[in-house]
């Protein structure tokens, strides 16, 4: 290599070094503190994957392009972007630092995309279903905190797929079905009626599917039902609970969500066999059962949670 050539090299480091710290100066007077903190790694970083990827003028098009259609797709019942986060881990990773509970609580996950607030308010021992398809599961629990406290009057959000892979907001017109607000016991117990999870594709008829595609992956989530508890003095936990068998080792889980500490065995009942509540199952039917004990990290904040 010539030395004209070791010098245009040098001088174009040498630009580019520039031009990172005149973007890293223009937001050097953002008033917040914390958002002037995030710009300034956001920048760094950004910078440095074009730099050191050698980025072309055509793959960062393409790179807007898709984030452009991301957003085109995303509607009240559809939140691509949410998607996007979970298949790179972002989600995960930003629960990962967040969870500081300590080994004492259970453990965080993602919320995931089909969350809906206002969910219907059943008794406990309801059946959550309302409708839904899949096998029956009988759930029951407890609430308590990292103090040892039974978590009276907890209010837990629960939702699912149905035995289709999908959930109630995927389908046109639909009624909310397999979701349901359920108030713990004062002793802080819980018991209802949910589905046996089943594993099922994340939507994939999109700009993530088709980055899924490209790159070899799965879009398959491991089987789980969902949780949202929270409780007066205690930090809000979203979490689920994953079905312990050949499915979740087979199928593993597009966006990083199982932590083994989740991991349950649904133990399957013959049909016939009676349940906990009495309900009368079609003679044919076999149905699930699980326990699932939940602590949350206690704040000492004794006013209402939500």
């Amino acid at each position: 290599m010539v030395a004209s050539e070791r010098q245009s090299g040098a001088d174009r480091q040498r630009r580019e070094e520039e031009l990172v710290r005149a973007v890293l100066a223009a937001f050097e007077r953002t008033p917040d503190v914390r958002l002037r903190e995030l710009l300034a790694s956001l920048v760094r970083h950004l910078h440095a994957v074009v730099r050191e990827t050698r980025l072309t003028e055509q793959e960062w098009a393409a790179a807007i392009e898709f984030l452009t259609e991301t957003g085109q797709i995303s509607d009240a019942h559809r939140q691509e972007f949410v998607l996007l986060s979970d298949v790179l881990g972002i989600s995960m990773q930003t629960v990962a630092v967040n969870d500081t509970a300590g080994p004492a609580a259970t453990e965080a996950t993602v919320l995931g995309p089909f969350f809906v607030a206002g969910a219907p308010r059943l008794e406990r021992g309801a059946d959550i279903a309302m409708g839904a398809q899949g096998e029956p599961c009988w759930v029951e629990g407890s609430v308590s905190d990292t103090a040892g406290r039974a978590c009276a009057g907890a209010l837990l959000d629960v939702w699912e797929c149905d035995e289709d892979g999908l959930y109630d907001v995927q389908r046109d017109g639909a009624a909310m079905a397999a979701r349901a607000t359920l108030e713990a016991d004062p002793e802080g117990r819980f018991w209802f009626w949910a589905l046996t999870p089943v594993p099922y594709p994340i939507p994939d008829d999109g700009p993530v599917g088709r980055l899924l595609r490209a790159t070899s992956r799965s879009p398959m989530r491991a089987p789980h039902l969902h949780f949202r508890v929270s409780a007066p003095g205690a930090r809000t936990l979203v979490t689920h609970i994953f079905v312990e068998g050949e499915r979740l080792r087979r199928d593993g889980d597009a966006v990083f969500g199982v932590r083994e500490s989740l991991v349950r065995v649904f133990e399957r009942q013959a049909p016939g066999t009676p349940t906990p509540d009495g309900r009368q199952l079609p003679a044919e039917r076999s149905w699930t059962r699980v326990r699932f004990d939940i602590v949350l990290e206690a704040t000492g904040d004794l006013r209402p949670a939500r």
